[in-house]
């Protein structure tokens, strides 16, 4: 991905940072080739030369780039399960794959995890993404992914396997669960993503507190993935579930939801970040009868909406560390409501928007392995920048409304927002 070239000046703005520190309330960012040279308080900052191009925050907030820790560009308004391995062909997934990728960053995502793919989308993505073919947040790529036989993602009947091998590899033992992350590896993923558990779209037969893999096959894509460098997630929900994910070396915990004292303290001591995705919860609840949900699934996702938001809380009183992103595309959960879930965490589970907002950035590209590149707004980092109009920490719901935004920067290139398309400038 093409970094800019020269200096930008981004000044008369709220520097949030995303390192912890309090946000700058005059500030002042710069950068040069697309790396940041300055990001402090206004009257410390170098003059700028002439040749600098000078942005107005017009008194808004600059902010790193978000990060969606929980992303899957080929899902498209899904209505049921099954829409996701025979609703479509491949051809038509890709398009839809870009154009999702295209609507995140306009969404202020810099920079994004993906939680599970179609096919091998996600990989050839990310790399038309780094070739500056197509826009859209900076991936770490993930590909189909390992369910046990009889598991969650394993829907249809065995008269009629239609499609399944685009999208979850299923698997019976830990051999298999070997040979499955052995296709993984020569696809190119960064990611495993796993289903060490249920949820509660399937009440029937593989529920939120329902285990579909064993420890053996948890334990054997681990090793295997780890070997060749890649990273293991699972969708973990019940309890048991949560604590073979981690004594199986699981690099991060996707939901955590029904999460015991004995879970916590093993996630506390190996410092796992947990995604919990728990927006997708409440827009179930809310949306999921005008869609036919059945009554059972949305009670099951009452159960693990609360049961998720005291994990989340717990999680963060104890220190631990939290991603922000969460299942986007279904239908009552569509692409382009990222930043619901950030309101949702300051309103519903009740932590402050700074913490929110370090959950998005900081500990988002920590997720990614990118920390030492993205995700604060400190010197010699990538210039991914967010430019607000309005004060975000105040009313972090201004995420959501993309007019707000002035700029959506990537390396310094302004990708987004008013000054993308011809917005004024000092």
């Amino acid at each position: 991905m093409k970094t800019a070239s020269g200096t930008t000046v981004i000044g008369n703005g709220q520097l949030f940072t995303g390192t912890g520190a309090p946000p700058i309330p005059n500030a002042v960012i710069v950068s040069e080739n697309g790396r940041i040279t300055y990001a402090g308080p206004a009257d410390e900052a170098p003059m700028p030369t002439e040749e600098a191009e000078v942005l107005d925050a017009e008194g808004g907030t600059i902010l790193p780039g978000l990060i969606e820790a929980h992303f899957h560009p080929t899902y498209f308004n899904v209505a049921a399960l099954e829409d996701l391995d025979i609703k479509y062909p491949v051809e038509y997934v890709t398009l839809l794959a870009a154009a999702n990728a295209k609507l995140a960053l306009e969404c202020g995502y810099t920079a994004a995890r993906s939680g599970g793919s179609l096919f091998n989308i996600d990989v050839w993505l990310k790399k038309a993404i780094e070739e500056d073919l197509a826009p859209g947040p900076r991936m770490a790529a993930s590909g189909r992914e390992i369910c046990g036989v009889g598991g969650l993602m394993d829907w249809n009947p065995d008269f009629r396997r239609i499609g399944m091998e685009g999208l979850v590899l299923l698997v019976n033992g830990a051999d298999e669960a070997r040979a499955a992350v052995r296709k993984l590896v020569k696809d190119g993923v960064e990611w495993v993503k796993t289903y060490p558990t249920g949820d509660a779209a399937s009440p029937d037969t593989n529920d939120h507190h329902t285990l579909c893999m064993t420890f053996a096959e948890m334990h054997a894509v681990v090793a295997t993935a780890h070997n060749h460098r890649l990273k293991v997630t699972g969708h973990c929900r019940a309890t048991e579930g949560i604590k073979n994910a981690l004594r199986a070396g699981y690099d991060t915990i996707e939901h955590g939801t029904f999460m015991d004292s004995e879970a916590l303290d093993l996630l506390m001591q190996r410092n796992t970040p947990c995604v919990p995705g728990l927006y997708f919860e409440q827009a179930s609840i809310e949306h999921g009868p005008s869609f036919g949900m059945p009554q059972k699934v949305i009670d099951g996702h009452k159960e693990t909406l609360e049961a998720g938001a005291e994990s989340a809380r717990r999680i963060l009183q104890a220190g631990g560390r939290l991603g922000m992103g969460g299942d986007y595309g279904f239908a009552w959960n569509p692409h382009g409501d990222y930043a619901k879930e950030l309101e949702f965490f300051v309103k519903y589970v009740g932590l402050s928007p700074h913490a929110v907002l370090m959950c998005a950035t900081k500990t988002g590209a920590e997720i990614l392995g990118r920390e030492r590149e993205i995700g604060t707004l400190e010197t010699g980092k990538l210039a991914d920048i967010l430019v607000v109009e309005g004060d975000v920490l105040s009313d972090i719901s201004l995420l959501q409304d993309r007019r707000k935004f002035l700029a959506v920067m990537q390396g310094g290139v302004i990708k987004a927002g008013r000054y993308a398309t011809g917005g004024e400038r000092l």
